[in-house]
């Protein structure tokens, strides 16, 4: 007796614009979009963290990624948005907000429409990217939310915040 078993889900991701370019995120590491507002400076953070939010009384730090990427920092224009983010093992869960120009969608990329990151010659840090997911004619960049900072660089954020607060 063979069991019908069905094909794995299609995996899904929250795209979204930097600076006119398409990124996305794995869409079970996002938890909610909220629009932008005044973010709180904190002293002594990296120049990339643009402060903290509350978001149901705990403090979450936001992150401008294209500061992160080494380009100039992301403008508040009508659809900036705040995208709250959780990732990590189930024992160190992060959270964390990050600036986007706007959101687009959630979209599907089967695994066969994802090239593995490499060095593109791209402007941002290999280990940043998971890959890039084919759409048509298109692509986008698959981040791996996991590098976007360095363990190290999220205990910083992290203690500081909490610390300084």
């Amino acid at each position: 007796m063979t069991a019908n078993l069905a094909p794995p889900p299609t995996p899904q991701y929250l795209t979204f614009m930097l600076a006119n370019e398409m990124f996305a995120v794995g869409i079970l590491d996002v938890s909610e979009i909220v629009e932008y507002q005044t973010v709180t400076a904190v002293p002594m953070l990296p120049g990339y963290v643009r402060g903290v939010i509350n978001r149901r009384g705990a403090w979450v730090p936001v992150i401008d990624l294209l500061l992160r990427f080494g380009k100039p920092a992301s403008a508040v224009g009508r659809r900036t948005c705040i995208v709250i983010v959780e990732f990590g093992s189930a024992d160190r869960r992060r959270i964390l907000g990050i600036v986007v120009d706007a959101v687009n969608a959630v979209i599907d990329i089967s695994a066969a429409d994802i090239e593995p990151g490499r060095d593109f010659g791209a402007h941002i840090r290999r280990n940043f990217i998971q890959g890039l997911g084919r759409i048509d004619d298109r692509f986008v960049v698959l981040l791996d939310l996991e590098y976007v900072l360095s363990q190290g660089e999220l205990n910083t954020v992290t203690v500081r915040s909490e610390a300084t607060i």
